[in-house]
């Protein structure tokens, strides 16, 4: 059952369709400004949205979450659509769907929880600039001479009125009544202020014409050959990485706001299918959009039916209501986007920035100019590899001894931390084989080995005490480093572990 009727702390009905005509609403000039950054025609872009907006809600992972063409996937695809051609981007979305759904059957989404709650803050700021910067082409105007230029003068505060209206709609309306979503009520009373008063701003018809017809059914124009693989792949990869981060990370951003939890794996099959169905009609791919999304959760969309609503409105726009919508003025949409920026940056983390250590407000503001100069998904990775390596740098001066001599004269080293590639060299500097006595145990207790790195520095500690004529015992060290001693064979040559009683933390023994 893909939704239900009754209205539920997941959803009701009502909100959800009227949330969904809110979104539809702001959908078309997203879908049309998206498909002219990645080269195509509009309705590339607007049967995208459709398609993939309608499938990810009926079978993904995070109900309420809008998807549909977005503006991190339509630069990625700029360069292949210039150099092979739109066939080619086709092929493309259809391998990245299939990679897709392979993400989500191997259960690799759960990876998502890895990204720290530093990246997490970045990406939404990042996202949130990136949605700020995209609404200044509505403060632009084209000359005859092809220039693209500011508005000003009369123009200008006309358009700066219109949004000041929208936004002040859809901060007041809510304190006197939420029968109707504030956003859909402002989009809708300055289209008959701008209609009534035949004021003359620039509205979506100036962007291009939304009018179709029916998604056709059409298989890539392109050859079946292993050079076509080798020019698709690498997009495909591209393009599927992007969206599944983006997706999953909106997915996380909306559980915190609903207090629910999405399903990640389930997300990726669904996102999978999307885009591998959009692809064989003639649509561009698309992913989670986190503005759309908020727009949604805000004007109270917390079901399924929220974005199959959106969805089924968006193409009803193109077939019957696109005289209409083209008539409604960018002020509005503009003010709406304007509203999604404040609710979408993360203000407190302005306020506890000198509260968190430096190296997380630094991550914090990398992953936010990275996300705002190149792409989500570069500024992920970005984020991870350096949290990642302050991790390992942090954990790598924590590893430290005591020493002390016990009954049978054998001077014994208790090691206290984590053993792996980072602290091994801090490891080398803890013991004094010149020194210490003829029989000298090293206590690992209380200290984890991590990785081959450790495996060697103890093989080359254990050889500085063979070599200075002196016995060394590896005391209750886990079983899982002496497998690997096993496994390594010749190239380690320790043969003194004695007393394994511990086990290395270990997802087969959860």
């Amino acid at each position: 059952m893909l939704f239900n009727f009754e209205c539920t702390d997941k959803g009701c009905p009502k909100n959800d369709i009227l949330s969904g005509l809110t979104v539809a609403l702001a959908l078309v000039p997203e879908a049309v400004a998206f498909a002219f950054v990645a080269g195509v025609a509009p309705l590339v872009g607007l049967y995208a949205a459709f398609i993939v907006g309608l499938i990810a809600a009926a079978f993904g992972g995070r109900p309420g979450m809008i998807s549909g063409a977005t503006g991190a996937l339509a630069v990625a695809m700029v360069a292949l659509v210039a150099q092979h051609g739109i066939e080619y981007l086709f092929a493309a979305v259809v391998l990245m769907g299939l990679i897709q759904i392979a993400v989500g059957l191997l259960r690799l989404g759960k990876f998502i929880r890895m990204v720290p709650h530093p990246v997490m803050l970045g990406f939404v700021n990042g996202l949130a600039i990136v949605i700020f910067l995209a609404q200044f082409g509505s403060f632009q105007t084209q000359a005859a001479d092809g220039t693209v230029q500011w508005l000003s003068g009369g123009p200008l505060w006309l358009m700066l009125a219109l949004v000041a209206l929208t936004m002040g709609i859809i901060v007041l309306l809510p304190r006197l009544t939420r029968a109707v979503p504030s956003s859909l009520a402002a989009i809708v009373v300055v289209t008959l202020v701008v209609i009534g008063l035949g004021l003359k701003v620039r509205t979506v018809g100036d962007l291009s014409t939304i009018a179709g017809g029916l998604p056709q059914f059409h298989i890539p124009a392109v050859p079946l050959t292993l050079e076509t693989l080798t020019i698709v792949l690498p997009y495909a990869l591209i393009f599927a990485a992007i969206g599944l981060i983006e997706s999953l990370l909106t997915l996380n951003l909306i559980d915190e706001l609903t207090e629910t939890r999405g399903r990640s794996n389930k997300e990726c099959v669904g996102q999978g299918a999307a885009n591998a169905v959009t692809g064989l009609f003639g649509g561009m791919g698309g992913c989670a959009m986190i503005g759309q999304s908020m727009i949604n959760v805000n004007s109270g969309g917390r079901g399924r039916l929220s974005g199959i609503s959106a969805a089924v409105f968006l193409l009803i726009f193109i077939l019957f209501a696109s005289n209409l919508i083209e008539r409604i003025p960018l002020a509005a949409l503009t003010g709406v986007m304007f509203m999604v920026v404040i609710g979408t940056f993360e203000w407190s983390s302005l306020r506890i920035m000198g509260r968190i250590p430096k190296a997380d407000a630094f991550i914090l503001i990398l992953v936010s100019a990275v996300t705002v100069a190149t792409d989500l998904a570069v500024a992920v990775v970005v984020g991870v590899v350096i949290s990642a390596l302050v991790f390992a740098w942090e954990h790598a001066k924590q590893l430290h001894v005591q020493s002390y001599h016990d009954k049978q004269g054998s001077k014994v080293y208790e090691l206290n931390g984590l053993l792996f590639f980072a602290s091994v060299k801090n490891f080398r500097e803890l013991f004094d084989p010149k020194n210490d006595p003829d029989d000298v145990v090293i206590e690992f207790q209380n200290s984890k080995v991590m990785d081959h790195s450790a495996i060697e520095a103890i093989d080359a500690l254990a050889e500085r005490y063979l070599n200075a004529g002196k016995q060394l015992h590896l005391r209750h060290l886990s079983v899982e480093c002496k497998q690997l001693l096993e496994k390594a064979g010749d190239l380690v040559e320790v043969n003194v572990i004695e007393d394994p009683r511990y086990h290395v933390a270990d997802d087969r023994l959860a």
